[in-house]
């Protein structure tokens, strides 16, 4: 991987890990990157790292689904949900694929590098 793709990888990283959004799995796997990053790991590291993140990163129909069932209002709350919901709709709407949370959109962000990750 070259150095401009490391950098930005790395920051965007450190930016998913920060993120309120952001679950202990891809945690784990963006922090085990950043600890291989220029080692004989690294390169296993960024393959599981893409793999954990196509796993975690939530298709923007799946975010509207969820926010609008009974598990949505219990994770946010009847009226958060709501609010969730339409959000979801209305960026949708704009051409969203993925949710745009603080945790997805570094992912969306990761992941838009991902062949030049692997290269």
């Amino acid at each position: 991987m070259d150095a401009k793709v490391r950098q930005y990888t790395e920051a965007k990283v450190r930016e998913l890990i920060r993120a309120y959004s952001c679950c202990a799995e891809a945690k784990a796997a963006g922090q085990a990157w950043l600890d291989a990053a220029g080692t004989d790991q690294e390169a296993e590291k960024t393959k599981a790292l893409i793999a954990e993140l196509e796993e975690d990163i939530i298709p923007i129909d799946g975010l509207i689904a969820f926010a609008g069932s009974e598990g949505g209002e219990k994770v946010f709350g009847a009226e958060k949900a709501k609010e969730v919901e339409a959000h979801a709709k209305e960026i949708k709407a704009a051409g969203a694929k993925y949710c745009d949370c603080p945790a997805c959109a570094a992912v969306a962000a990761i992941l838009e590098k991902k062949d030049e990750m692997l290269a």
